[in-house]
């Protein structure tokens, strides 16, 4: 199935010194793709070499001659730049011009364009950011991350029914299993607002396993975890602070000495697998779901390798009717309670 997909070249850390490449990349392993790269065209080309004239028709230059600035408040990122590069990927979306869009710019200014360009599905409140983590079972689907920090127990269920839906799309796992995260396993823990949508989950229809504890995000105890922004930012931060330390006392042991710089050439085998499950990079690019439309978020300091994994995200989201799943499913909700 041929796809377009929209990318905000400017966003980011490294703007389009990463964008262009990844997405060319992507298009080289992608036959039945398309791109529009957006943005300042002065800015884009260095990066192209021959590429418009070797993709032809699949691969063109949308011109954006604004830039959202990582730093920049939402509000005014929405109400003065509307010709900002992330704000005109987004309007493809829109305009059905493209399929998804993909940015690693200001992620509140592109869930807040996102939002207002898009809107949200019917019977959908708030969108969510989804994001997928290694686990020792494959990878486990988290959300929220950080749009929503205050949540109700029916925002719970919908973050639930759209994690899904995600991983029913890009998985092709057509019952997932879906946990909450809470400080127990048992029903009776955690405060109301927890309890409450415990208790709505297992009523939805969905593959509830039930509450599950922060270990079990690394475990892979279920394909998807469900709590509010809040909590899954901070677990979030948490980790990537936990894989930094452990990454940082491996040098510091096998750079000790001449023993352990040897010891280190002996496991270089194991330390180069290791360091590949746990890398970070595989897992780059994290879904605003709950739009009209699909829009992937990647990290903003994404090296081409990463960014073109969140393009890869796009497009089997795009592909696999990610948005049509959510909303038939909400629809099916709003039957059974009729």
């Amino acid at each position: 199935m041929t796809v377009t997909l929209a990318i905000d070249c400017m966003g980011g850390d490294h703007g389009p010194s990463v964008t262009v490449p990844a997405a060319l990349d992507f298009l080289r392993a992608d036959r039945d793709a398309r791109i529009v790269l957006v943005g300042r065209p002065e800015a884009i080309e260095p990066h192209l070499g021959t590429a418009l004239a070797t993709f032809g028709e699949r691969l063109r230059i949308q011109r954006a001659s604004e830039v959202v600035a990582m730093d920049e408040p939402p509000a005014l990122a929405m109400r003065n730049k509307k010709d900002s590069s992330m704000r005109v990927a987004v309007n493809l979306v829109k305009e059905g011009e493209a399929q998804a869009a993909v940015s690693a710019g200001n992620t509140g200014a592109l869930m807040a364009i996102s939002r207002f360009v898009l809107k949200t599905l019917p019977g959908i409140d708030r969108p969510a950011i989804c994001s997928t983590l290694p686990s020792m079972r494959g990878q486990t689907h988290m959300l929220d991350l950080g749009a929503n920090v205050d949540c109700s127990p029916e925002h719970l269920l919908q973050f639930g029914i759209m994690g899904a839906m995600l991983v029913a799309a890009v998985e092709h796992n057509e019952r997932p299993s879906v946990g909450l995260l809470n400080i127990g396993e048992e029903d009776i823990k955690g405060n109301e607002i927890v309890k409450q949508a415990g208790e709505l989950l297992r009523k939805s229809g969905l593959n509830f396993y039930g509450n599950v504890e922060g270990d079990d995000i690394y475990k892979g105890t279920v394909d998807v975890v469900v709590c509010d922004g809040f909590v899954g930012n901070v677990a979030l931060k948490t980790s990537e602070g936990l894989a930094q330390m452990v990454a940082t006392f491996l040098r510091e042991q096998f750079s000790r000495n001449l023993f352990t710089k040897l010891a280190a050439l002996f496991a270089m085998s194991a330390l180069k697998g290791f360091k590949r499950r746990v890398d970070s990079r595989r897992y780059n690019g994290a879904a605003l779901l709950g739009l009209r439309g699909v829009v992937v978020k990647s990290h903003g300091s994404a090296d081409v390798f990463a960014f073109e994994q969140a393009i890869w995200r796009a497009a089997e989201a795009a592909r696999n009717r990610l948005i049509d799943r959510i909303s038939e499913r909400m629809m099916e909700r709003e039957r059974s309670e009729a």
